[in-house]
Protein backbone atom coordinates (compact mmCIF):
# COMPACT_ATOMS: atom_id res chain seq x y z
CA UNK A 1 0.00 0.00 0.00
CA UNK A 2 1.39 3.30 -1.00
CA UNK A 3 1.51 5.81 1.61
CA UNK A 4 2.02 8.62 -0.28
CA UNK A 5 -0.50 11.17 1.54
CA UNK A 6 0.80 10.16 5.27
CA UNK A 7 4.08 11.37 3.76
CA UNK A 8 3.04 14.62 2.28
CA UNK A 9 1.21 15.21 5.27
CA UNK A 10 4.43 14.76 7.37
CA UNK A 11 6.53 16.51 5.11
CA UNK A 12 3.99 20.04 5.49
CA UNK A 13 4.26 19.37 9.25
CA UNK A 14 8.21 19.49 9.23
CA UNK A 15 8.43 22.14 7.44
CA UNK A 16 6.17 23.60 9.50
CA UNK A 17 7.93 23.01 12.17
CA UNK A 18 11.53 24.15 10.73
CA UNK A 19 9.33 27.36 10.52
CA UNK A 20 8.75 27.79 14.19
CA UNK A 21 11.97 26.94 15.18
CA UNK A 22 13.07 29.73 12.78
CA UNK A 23 10.99 32.15 14.58
CA UNK A 24 12.28 30.37 18.32
CA UNK A 25 15.67 31.38 16.70
CA UNK A 26 14.69 35.12 15.39
CA UNK A 27 13.62 35.49 19.06
CA UNK A 28 16.95 34.20 20.57
CA UNK A 29 18.80 36.31 18.31
CA UNK A 30 16.40 39.23 19.59
CA UNK A 31 17.74 38.39 23.17
CA UNK A 32 20.83 38.73 21.98
CA UNK A 33 20.72 42.18 20.21
CA UNK A 34 19.84 44.97 23.06
CA UNK A 35 20.20 47.55 20.83
CA UNK A 36 17.47 46.72 18.67
CA UNK A 37 15.15 45.55 21.63
CA UNK A 38 16.09 48.79 23.19
CA UNK A 39 14.98 50.78 20.57
CA UNK A 40 11.65 49.98 20.32
CA UNK A 41 11.11 49.37 23.90
CA UNK A 42 11.98 52.85 24.54
CA UNK A 43 8.90 53.86 22.07
CA UNK A 44 6.53 52.09 24.27
CA UNK A 45 8.06 53.09 27.32
CA UNK A 46 7.49 56.49 25.57
CA UNK A 47 3.41 55.77 25.00
CA UNK A 48 3.01 54.36 28.74
CA UNK A 49 5.72 55.96 31.27
CA UNK A 50 4.66 53.18 34.07
CA UNK A 51 7.52 50.67 31.93
CA UNK A 52 10.97 50.36 33.43
CA UNK A 53 14.15 48.73 32.86
CA UNK A 54 12.96 46.39 34.86
CA UNK A 55 10.37 45.45 32.01
CA UNK A 56 12.70 45.32 29.70
CA UNK A 57 14.96 42.96 31.28
CA UNK A 58 12.08 40.62 32.17
CA UNK A 59 10.69 40.70 28.77
CA UNK A 60 14.25 39.75 27.33
CA UNK A 61 14.52 36.99 29.70
CA UNK A 62 10.83 35.72 28.40
CA UNK A 63 11.90 36.06 25.02
CA UNK A 64 15.07 34.33 25.15
CA UNK A 65 13.61 31.64 26.96
CA UNK A 66 10.83 31.09 24.79
CA UNK A 67 12.75 31.13 22.35
CA UNK A 68 14.81 28.13 23.04
CA UNK A 69 11.80 26.31 24.08
CA UNK A 70 10.08 27.27 20.54
CA UNK A 71 13.41 25.90 18.95
CA UNK A 72 14.41 22.78 20.50
CA UNK A 73 11.24 21.30 20.60
CA UNK A 74 10.39 22.64 16.50
CA UNK A 75 13.79 20.35 15.95
CA UNK A 76 12.82 17.56 17.95
CA UNK A 77 9.80 17.13 16.16
CA UNK A 78 11.40 17.56 13.08
CA UNK A 79 13.78 14.64 14.34
CA UNK A 80 10.98 11.90 15.21
CA UNK A 81 8.80 13.02 11.71
CA UNK A 82 12.11 12.20 10.11
CA UNK A 83 11.96 9.08 12.17
CA UNK A 84 8.64 8.35 12.05
CA UNK A 85 8.51 8.82 8.03
CA UNK A 86 11.38 6.55 7.77
CA UNK A 87 8.99 3.62 9.46
CA UNK A 88 6.50 4.35 7.03
CA UNK A 89 8.86 4.26 3.97
CA UNK A 90 7.58 0.74 2.22
CA UNK A 91 5.12 0.79 4.62
CA UNK A 92 7.54 -1.54 7.59
CA UNK A 93 5.82 -0.22 10.73
CA UNK A 94 3.13 2.25 9.94
CA UNK A 95 1.38 1.23 13.97
CA UNK A 96 4.77 2.96 15.27
CA UNK A 97 5.17 5.39 12.70
CA UNK A 98 1.67 6.42 13.62
CA UNK A 99 1.85 6.40 17.29
CA UNK A 100 5.20 8.89 16.83
CA UNK A 101 3.30 11.17 14.67
CA UNK A 102 0.63 11.40 16.88
CA UNK A 103 2.54 11.60 20.67
CA UNK A 104 4.74 14.32 18.62
CA UNK A 105 2.21 16.72 17.53
CA UNK A 106 0.20 16.66 20.96
CA UNK A 107 3.51 16.71 23.30
CA UNK A 108 5.12 19.38 20.83
CA UNK A 109 1.85 21.80 20.79
CA UNK A 110 1.93 21.57 24.87
CA UNK A 111 5.26 22.05 25.14
CA UNK A 112 5.73 25.07 22.77
CA UNK A 113 2.45 26.78 24.40
CA UNK A 114 0.49 26.01 21.57
CA UNK A 115 2.93 27.88 18.30
CA UNK A 116 3.51 24.57 16.91
CA UNK A 117 -0.20 23.48 16.41
CA UNK A 118 -0.36 24.49 13.13
CA UNK A 119 2.87 21.56 12.35
CA UNK A 120 1.64 19.58 14.88
CA UNK A 121 -2.29 19.61 13.18
CA UNK A 122 -0.35 17.77 9.63
CA UNK A 123 1.39 15.37 12.18
CA UNK A 124 -1.78 14.72 13.91
CA UNK A 125 -3.42 13.62 10.48
CA UNK A 126 -0.18 11.50 8.84
CA UNK A 127 -0.37 9.20 12.67
CA UNK A 128 -4.69 9.00 12.82
CA UNK A 129 -4.11 7.99 8.81
CA UNK A 130 -1.21 5.53 9.35
CA UNK A 131 -2.91 3.81 12.16
CA UNK A 132 -6.48 3.29 10.92
CA UNK A 133 -5.55 2.87 6.61
CA UNK A 134 -5.18 -0.86 6.41
CA UNK A 135 -3.94 -3.10 3.82
CA UNK A 136 -6.30 -4.75 1.20
CA UNK A 137 -6.19 -7.72 1.99
CA UNK A 138 -7.11 -10.43 -1.30
CA UNK A 139 -9.63 -13.24 -0.88
CA UNK A 140 -8.95 -16.20 -2.54
CA UNK A 141 -11.38 -18.74 -3.03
Amino acid sequence: MKRTAEMVLAIIGALGYAFTAAIGGMMIWLQNNRGVMEESFNEMATENPNMGMGDFEEMLDMLGTGGWFLTVASVVAIILGIVAMVLLKGNKKPVVAGIIFIATAVIVAFVSGGAGILAGIFYLIAGIMALVRKPKTIIEG
